[in-house]
């Protein structure tokens, strides 16, 4: 069984910040659960360039509002109860509204192994 706190995790190396977003990894490989999960919050009036080539992601909205443009297609709103999945090959852009941080639920398949590592093509190390 596994038992931990959002805080507990907040202050820990499970929490990766960068200019558009911070990412808090309830899970992550190291749990061995054959997947991710991560409270993230993208910072409001900020635009995040996303391309995860080698994994399933679903996300829910829990707070705030914002979009997502998949690219090549469509853009898609975001508010509160909204949920998004993107299978493997979803180049996105994720926006959150000015004032309107949005706070997520995400979950990765395969895994993430913790900080934001990624090789020239946008590839997660992937689960042996």
């Amino acid at each position: 069984m596994i038992v931990r706190t959002l805080e507990e995790c907040k202050n820990s190396e499970r929490r990766v910040v960068s200019e558009t977003w911070e990412s808090v990894r309830m899970l992550l490989k190291d749990d061995k659960m054959g997947f991710s999960f991560h409270i993230t919050t993208i910072f409001g009036g900020t635009e995040t360039h996303i391309h995860y080539q080698n994994h399933l992601e679903s996300v829910y909205c829990m707070s705030g509002e914002g979009e997502i443009e998949v690219v090549g297609d469509k853009t898609y709103p975001i508010k509160p109860g909204t949920l998004y999945i993107l299978d493997k090959h979803d180049e996105h852009y994720l926006r959150a509204y000015e004032g309107k941080e949005m706070v997520m639920a995400c979950v990765f398949n395969p895994p993430i192994t913790g900080q934001e590592v990624h090789d020239e093509n946008g590839v997660y190390p992937l689960v042996d």
